[in-house]
């Protein structure tokens, strides 16, 4: 799936009625944005950078304007709900024009096809409060197509005004699900339709110029935009203010706002409710639901930004469709109390999993890393006691060491990254000395970072688990630990981002006091040891373990510009003794008896069938019987997971169907209460434990025959 910066103000998949017998001229549009002369320097410095200082600099031509053409319809209605192939054919005439309108400073034309999609927008929702007023069938067969990002633009008003029939309609069926009558879905929807015409009208002349240059800057790859003297400033007090909160970095994905990761220690992250990937749909503040939900499905990230941040001690609530689900999936709904970031929250913490194998009892500790962390102005200042990532895994090991291990787990799932240095350090406990990861940048020239540091902190057997969430910094360790073939991995293909990005101040550059904003540019790649990327195709595990993600719906390999996967010479290094290739088939074998006899694993793997059956459709049913059908096969694969589990004696995770509200009047029950009690256990961890622990036995000689048919049992303390 095409991943874009989509502008696209579209109501929220939902909706359809019969058409009346006509609507109201569309309102048209208040006052007309227009470019400043500074945006047109800002845009000629801004070529000037990526032409010449990106990491992989792209000619401003004709084929980089088609793909600026191609990439700001995108932005600007990406899914084909407004603009009507007629109005995509009136601006044709500027696919390979926008590089000689860049440099003549010249972004009226931009400017003209913003307008004509706000006069769309306008249309459209003018149309949609219209059918309002019309009576409605659900006992007609058809369907809503919500995914529509590959179809074609409609030919005609009346070929729009039949999308928008079945689009509305879906709004309908939804809230009569929920129990609403039509004079109360006439106005909740009515409400949520004008939203949308208020919405388009704050747009100024800032929000268009920064939506146009970002179809420039992220044709060159995902990780390069453009931010507007506005978006700079909120930006910067973001970084500023980003120890409160919630604790969430995101990030725009066509009309929905993206979890893209979650700040370790946050309030998002000890809740346990929210992941990456998941897409929030709906704010509300408050604790109760006295005020009501608000609908941010096609808002601006800085927007929804607005919505979510707030004082600490604070409460918001987060309407949420999970990552694993399509768009027809139950949403759920969240509820975090605000709060500061404190260090030690993101801290390396331990425990230790005993596994029973061949009448043996193995110690396997764990250390749960979730960022490669520093203190830098306690290390600056000189202070003997500042923390970082590196410090506080030596100390761990050493106490895991005290509890006779047998082996060790460095848990780095959903660890986003952070401090370069740290990945450096930290693979330097495990190592002897060496290069850990090689830096090449925009000249093409190569610098390695080196462990100097001679001997190991930890020689014992180890494993290093990651999943799709693990990136960047994540990335460099796992990759040096594989390549040094000092330990396994275990878990999901990583997230696959490999690129350094500076943020280049193009006031610095200019002659001008007139403020033009920043560019965030992609200026170097890391490459391991081997002389393999982790970008785009990022670490790829020893052992497979399952995944709820599809690799090509999160991670660098979603974006449809991602800079490719490369290869250099590989560094000078001495790799330790690596596992053989029958030790590691003896270890997959083991592990896929395992968790074809385990209970919990066939849950999980129920769940993922199910979740890819949901993703993989692009339309519901506007038949209201069938619709509630569904919703009745959903309660039952709900029970029945239900009385599997506690008939397992496990505590039970209460999971609630959608409602059938959308965010301005959900209503959901709590479902992150009392959330240690209800987790579910994780399986993927022990079964982690169980593979350290074959790995020790695969070391004695005595037991390796008897670890064919082993009765093991595993416990967390």
């Amino acid at each position: 799936m095409m991943k874009t910066l989509t502008l696209s103000l579209a109501l929220v998949t939902m909706g359809a009625v019969n058409k009346p017998a006509e609507h109201k001229s569309p309102v048209e549009p208040a006052p007309l944005v227009a470019p400043k002369s500074e945006q047109g320097t800002a845009a000629q410095w801004t070529q000037r950078m990526l032409s010449r200082f990106h990491y992989k600099p792209q000619s401003l031509d004709d084929a980089m304007s088609r793909k600026i053409f191609k990439r700001y319809l995108d932005a600007l209605d990406g899914e084909h709900w407004f603009l009507l192939q007629a109005d995509v054919d009136q601006f044709r005439k500027y696919e390979l024009a926008f590089d000689d309108l860049i440099r003549a400073q010249n972004l009226q034309p931009a400017f003209d096809l913003y307008l004509k999609y706000e006069k769309r927008v306008k249309e459209r929702t003018e149309y949609a409060r219209e059918l309002l007023k019309g009576e409605f069938s659900f006992t007609v067969d058809e369907d809503f197509v919500y995914e529509r990002e590959d179809t074609s633009w409609a030919k005609s008003v009346s070929e729009l005004d039949d999308l928008w029939r079945r689009r509305v309609k879906n709004d309908i069926i939804r809230l009569k699900l929920a129990g609403k009558d039509l004079p109360s879905i006439r106005t909740t929807l009515d409400k949520r339709y004008k939203d949308l015409l208020i919405r388009i009208d704050d747009l100024d002349s800032d929000d268009v110029f920064q939506i146009f240059l970002n179809a420039y800057a992220t044709a060159i790859d995902p990780h390069t935009n453009y931010l507007s003297p506005r978006s700079s400033e909120n930006f910067q007090m973001q970084m500023r203010l980003s120890l409160e909160g919630i604790g969430a970095l995101l990030r725009r994905d066509g009309d929905h706002t993206v979890i893209q990761s979650l700040v370790p220690g946050g309030p998002a992250d000890k809740g346990k409710a929210l992941k990456a990937g998941d897409r929030i749909v709906a704010v509300g503040q408050g604790e109760t639901e006295k005020e009501r939900m608000v609908d941010v499905v096609g808002w601006r990230t800085d927007d929804v930004v607005d919505l979510i941040r707030g004082k600490r001690n604070t409460w918001v609530r987060l309407e949420v469709l999970p990552a694993e689900l399509g768009e027809a999936g139950s949403s759920s709904l969240v509820k975090i109390l605000r709060d500061e970031v404190k260090l030690e929250e993101q801290a390396a913490q331990s425990r230790v999993i005993d596994i029973e194998k061949q009448g043996l009892k193995r110690r396997i500790g764990v250390i749960e890393l979730p960022a490669f962390y520093m203190d830098f102005n306690g290390r600056a200042q000189g202070r003997a006691d500042y923390r970082s990532s590196t410090r506080d895994v030596k100390r761990l090991i050493a106490e895991l060491q005290g509890k006779k291990i047998d082996g060790l787990i460095v848990d780095l799932r959903n660890n986003g990254g952070g401090s370069l240095q740290e990945a450096t350090d930290l693979t330097g406990l495990f190592i002897d000395q060496g290069p850990v990861v090689q830096v090449r940048d925009t000249d093409g020239r190569t610098e390695l970072e080196f462990d100097s540091n001679p001997g190991l902190v930890y020689d014992g057997p180890l494993t290093v688990m990651i999943n799709r969430s693990s990136a960047s910094a994540s990335e460099i360790f796992a990759g040096a630990i594989q390549d040094y073939g000092r330990g396994l991995i275990l878990g999901e293909r990583s997230f696959g981002k490999g690129t350094v990005q500076h943020l280049v101040d193009l006031d610095r550059y200019a002659d001008t006091e007139n403020k033009l904003g920043q560019l965030k540019m992609t200026v170097a790649q890391f490459f391991r040891v081997s002389g393999s990327s982790t970008q785009h195709k990022g670490v790829l595990p020893d052992i497979e373990f399952p995944s709820m993600i599809e690799g090509d719906d999160f991670g660098e390999s979603s974006y449809d510009n991602a800079l490719p996967f490369a290869e250099i010479a590989p560094a000078e290094y001495k790799a330790s003794a690596r596992t053989s290739a029958d030790s590691l088939a003896l270890l997959r074998k083991r592990y896929q008896q395992r968790s074809a006899n385990d209970p919990e694993f066939n849950f999980l793997l129920a769940d993922m069938k199910y979740f890819k059956e949901q993703r993989e459709r692009d339309s519901v049913s506007l038949l209201l019987s069938a619709r509630q059908t569904e919703r009745d096969n959903e309660s039952k694969r709900l029970a029945k997971r239900k009385q599997e589990r506690e008939a397992l004696g496990k505590a039970v995770k209460e999971a609630k169907l959608d409602e059938g509200l959308d965010p301005v009047e959900r209503a959901l029950a709590e479902r992150n209460e009392d959330k240690k009690e209800n987790e579910e256990p994780d399986v993927l961890l022990v079964e982690a434990a169980h593979i350290v622990a074959d790995v020790v036995s695969l070391n004695d000689p005595k037991l390796r025959t008897a670890m064919l048919n082993p009765k093991s049992s595993a416990k967390i303390d």
